[in-house]
């Protein structure tokens, strides 16, 4: 017994030995436990596509227009997908005001009003004798600001971008930036932008914006030139004395390096972007590179950001009823998806900090029409989903009970409507329907560039963190809380 008591006193001396034994301890002080640094949070990112207009048939013949009935496009790989409700306050058909600023806010509000509380009234601007829209005509007492996704994520320290095809005054860009009553206060809404400066909007921020891309240049610029600025204001020299480095054409935003840019903007054009079949890529980058170029820019913001992307182009061509433009933007709206999603995953590899959304705001009333065979991508001497009606068993063209050949695509309204007979018309053929300014036939008539808004469900499609959430039929109102939700705003 004498012996084991030996034995354990021993071993336990020599292992408090060893615990007292740390070299960078001194005698009489108790031993100092390793600190490891503290591991910075990863970025959290969301980039919110929006193709305005697109709906289900225009992806529908976006894909056939690009890779046939059988192919894919970026958008039809995202992995979740949910149905949108689009209509708003006041009406069954939307524009893209209220059903942008939806997504943005969470509100349902009124046609034509941006980002405004639901009982805010939509008053039309006052306009001088050239048609120029001057003044915040609201009045006062007619609603409130609603705050949205991007002033949250501007507030949570975030960076903030916006990109766009369309003029950055435009409704769907300025619902994520903007407060006002009626979309077509542009020079407002240009206001809303510059930090400090008269009519700018302090929920952005003392540095406000941090990439800012697209068109619409005339609402930056004072009358003197050329722009539309009553005021006298020259928005443009204001964002560059706010240390914004600036672009105004594609040579000029292809040398700003982007690994040094922390504040950005790019007006490419007076009003809109060119359609992408009419781009010229020495003047005006395409959306994709927009699109890039803005994340490099917004990721220097180590806390992470927020992204919209529209391809507002596509909206404007079915207006026209000029389907191949339409479907021209789509793929390069889809383009910029695919360069979004391949950029992304650099840094993010499995999505697991990044949110991306694709979706739109509205329908239209293209159709795809008869009972046509398939006709494969167009390509040269194809004109694919473009073309008029084949029939799917003989290959010949399909007529109509006038015996006139008839597309594939049509409009439920437009300004192509044949008055009479249509065996009274000159027969239509491929060449004529594929042209890239050919404006469909619709079934009902209306003003030149007058097609309408549809208002059927849309698409949404979303892939990485949080994207599981999005799924079913859902109101727009909804998208704003899933998103604020998934990044954690």
């Amino acid at each position: 017994m004498k012996y084991k008591a030996l034995l354990l006193a021993t071993l336990s001396a020599a292992v408090l030995a060893g615990c007292g034994s740390d070299s960078d301890s001194t005698p009489g002080t108790a031993p100092v436990s390793p600190t490891n640094p503290p591991v910075a949070a990863a970025p959290k990112n969301v980039i919110f596509f929006l193709g305005d207009g697109m709906g289900l048939t225009t992806m529908t013949a976006a894909r056939i227009y690009a890779v046939g009935e059988d192919g894919e496009l970026t958008m039809d790989t995202l992995p979740e997908t949910a149905f949108v409700k689009t209509f708003s306050n006041d009406a069954q058909v939307t524009d893209s005001a209220p059903s942008m600023a939806a997504y943005m806010t969470g509100v349902k509000m009124n046609n034509e009003v941006l980002s405004m509380s639901q009982e805010t009234r939509a008053v039309d601007p006052v306009a001088d004798s050239a048609g120029n829209r001057l003044g915040n005509a609201c009045g006062s007492g007619n609603g409130k600001p609603a705050t949205t996704l991007l002033e949250l994520a501007k507030a949570q320290g975030l960076a903030a971008g916006v990109v766009t095809t369309a003029r950055v005054t435009h409704a769907t860009p300025a619902a994520t930036y903007a407060h006002i009553c009626h979309r077509d206060l542009e020079n407002d809404i240009a206001a809303a932008l510059v930090p400090g400066g008269a009519g700018y909007n302090a929920a952005l921020g003392s540095t406000g914006l941090d990439v800012l891309l697209g068109g619409g240049s005339q609402f930056f610029k004072p009358v003197k030139d050329g722009g539309k600025r009553a005021d006298g204001r020259d928005l443009v020299a204001e964002l560059k004395a706010k240390s914004y480095a600036y672009a105004g054409n594609a040579g000029e935003f292809a040398a700003i390096d982007a690994a040094k840019t922390d504040k950005l903007v790019g007006l490419f054009t007076s009003s809109h972007m060119s359609y992408d079949l009419d781009r010229d890529p020495a003047k005006e980058p395409s959306l994709a590179d927009m699109t890039t170029k803005a994340m490099d820019v917004l990721a220097r913001n180590g806390k992470g950001y927020f992204l919209m992307v529209e391809g507002g182009r596509i909206d404007h061509a079915l207006h026209e009823t000029t389907a191949k433009k339409a479907l021209q933007d789509t793929v390069a709206f889809d383009n910029a998806i695919k360069a979004a999603i391949a950029k992304a995953k650099l840094t993010d590899p499995d999505l697991k900090n990044t949110l991306i959304v694709v979706t739109t705001d509205h329908d239209h009333t293209l159709v795809l029409n008869g009972y046509a065979k398939r006709t494969g991508k167009t390509a040269a001497g194809n004109a694919g989903v473009l073309g008029v009606v084949k029939n799917y068993v003989t290959g010949a063209t399909d007529k109509d009970l006038d015996g006139a050949p008839y597309s594939i695509i049509g409009f439920g309204t437009g300004e192509n409507r044949v008055q009479a007979s249509r065996a009274s018309q000159a027969a239509l053929d491929d060449s004529v329907t594929g042209a890239n300014t050919y404006h469909q036939e619709a079934a009902v008539r209306m003003g030149v560039g007058g097609e309408t808004h549809g208002g059927t469900d849309v698409f949404l499609g979303a892939i990485g963190k949080g994207a599981e959430t999005f799924t079913g039929t859902i109101d727009n109102t909804r998208v704003f809380d899933l998103v604020k939700t998934a990044a954690g705003l």
